[in-house]
């Protein structure tokens, strides 16, 4: 149980709202083709998400975590993925079990709700807009729309700025470290979802205030009035 009732719920995109990785990992494995190079796969790409495109593709060319391809090869390749995601962003993607009822349920309650991302505009926006959730946010903001993204707290104080909240009053709903570490930094409550993109660790071990199976079960932990 969350200590207050939030006035403000945001919520990640990648691994928190949607499965995006079928998408992504067509377009990584288009890049690897168009280079010369063997595809991937989904399930290894499945295991480098949720740190930006530029990671994701040195780690389709590296085929590990931490591999630096060579600069050249790197910026001919994050060209080619960035031409192949944004011609097909949101074909395979889909909302997670228990997303679109969460967000029904929100909006039924009053709550005032916001999506934090670190996905530039131009893949956010498709993709909100393609699965229909774009209505249900109050405040969308993107890695792009500021010079920094988690797990700087930066786009949690500006969306809790942009709509008159303070920080102690909001909840941050994510899948990953780096939402749990912006949103302390932030000084908001944060629940945490098991199934998105954590590299394979255990939410639990970043210490959220709540992990809940489905986006639906956060009125599970949300206080009574």
């Amino acid at each position: 149980m969350l200590k207050r009732k939030p006035e403000l719920i945001l919520i990640d995109l990648d691994g928190t709202l949607v499965d995006t990785v079928p998408d992504l990992a067509k377009a990584a494995d288009a890049m690897m083709v168009d280079l010369g190079l063997a595809p991937r796969g989904e399930t290894a790409v499945r295991a480098w998400i949720g740190n930006g495109v530029p990671k994701l593709v040195k780690r389709a060319l590296t085929n590990s975590l931490d591999g630096e391809p060579d600069p050249d090869l790197f910026a001919r390749a994050e060209a080619v993925f960035l031409k192949h995601y944004a011609a097909d962003v949101c074909t395979l993607s889909r909302p997670y079990s228990g997303v679109m009822e969460g967000l029904e349920w929100m909006a039924e309650a009053g709550y005032t709700v916001g999506c934090i991302t670190n996905k530039p505009e131009q893949f956010t926006t498709p993709i909100l807009d393609t699965l229909d959730m774009t209505r249900r946010f109050s405040v969308i903001v993107c890695g792009d729309t500021l010079p920094v993204k988690k797990p700087d707290p930066g786009q949690l104080f500006y969306a809790a700025e942009q709509l008159g909240m303070l920080p102690d009053h909001c909840l941050m709903v994510g899948d990953s470290q780096n939402d749990v570490q912006a949103a302390r930094a932030a000084g908001f409550m944060v629940a945490c979802v098991p199934y998105g993109y954590n590299h394979g660790e255990d939410i639990h071990l970043s210490r959220p205030d709540a992990v809940i199976e489905t986006l639906l079960d956060v009125r599970g932990i949300l206080p009574e009035d």
